[in-house]
């Protein structure tokens, strides 16, 4: 069980903090909801309590975890379909589990596609979202601001990319 002031993930949407626990009836139901304050974007999500496991809301990952993501950042594109339908399914599903590496895996994946082809419209906003979910964990983490986090994992995914890859403009 979370208390206020914890810091947790939850998947599809990101890292936050639980700001506070409130008793809400909706929809003529009382039920006790998290309060979760999230560092981007200064958006409050509600999170029924007695549904966390199911959702899979778990804790932030520690500081020393971000070593393996930054490593993960700086191994370049990874095998993908190149059906881009079947891309997103499987980016979706891997964003789904809430798991850092594979958030992490996913935006490496997008933004080197992106330097390097462009994105449809629907991985544009797959890559935003992905983002979002992975620096706002990597923020709570670390404590760091978002401008410092969004700089070190560009860097580190350009630094995973073959010279030949790179933008060439």
């Amino acid at each position: 069980m979370f208390d206020v002031g914890d810091k947790v993930v939850y998947p599809m949407h990101g890292a936050g903090i639980i700001e506070s626990i409130e008793e809400k009836e909706i929809l003529g139901e009382k039920r006790k909801y998290f309060i979760m304050k999230m560092p981007i974007g200064e958006m409050k999500v509600m999170i029924p309590v007695d549904n966390v496991e199911e959702i899979g809301i778990r804790e932030v990952v520690e500081e020393e975890k971000l070593e393996e993501v930054l490593e993960e950042l700086k191994i370049g594109m990874t095998k993908m379909p190149q059906n881009w339908n079947r891309r997103f399914r499987l980016n979706n599903d891997r964003i789904k589990t809430g798991d850092i590496l594979e958030i992490t895996a996913v935006v490496r994946n997008l933004m080197i596609l992106d330097i390097e082809k462009g994105l449809s419209t629907g991985e544009k906003k797959m890559l935003s979202s992905a983002t979002q979910m992975l620096y706002s964990e990597m923020v709570l983490s670390t404590d760091r601001d978002v401008e410092s986090i969004e700089k070190q994992v560009v860097d580190a995914v350009k630094s995973g990319m073959k010279p030949e890859e790179e933008d060439e403009e």
